[in-house]
């Protein structure tokens, strides 16, 4: 009985060592394009987002993710608890804010 000509060459060589690297390549470039493209820019924005709700102070004027515009009327340590309207206050988590409102000046009517 004869070795089939596949077989008698040896089958348990690993590959060579700079094809293995070569091979690899791809793998690590779609990591640097996540990391550069999706992860690096979600995280500055987590951090903006969390210096914003750091400096959020009494009166100031906010948006909440559901759409509820208010201002602050009282912080505690897990909550705020916002002012909507004259005698109605709501409490809202700190995740649930959105962003800040930025201050009006005293609206004026154009000249014709």
């Amino acid at each position: 009985m004869g070795a089939l000509p596949a077989f008698a060459e040896g089958a348990g060589q690993p590959p060579a060592g700079p094809a293995m690297l070569i091979q690899l390549v791809p793998f690590i470039l779609i990591i640097l394009i996540f990391y550069f493209l999706l992860i690096r820019p979600q995280k500055k924005r987590q951090e903006e987002h969390q210096k914003m709700i750091g400096d959020i102070k009494k009166g100031d004027d906010i948006v909440t993710a559901g759409g509820l515009i208010g201002q602050i009327a009282d912080i505690r340590d897990d909550h705020f608890v916002l002012k909507i309207a004259d005698n109605v206050r709501v409490k809202v988590t700190r995740s649930s804010v959105s962003h800040k409102v930025a201050a009006a000046g005293p609206i004026t009517e154009a000249a014709p």
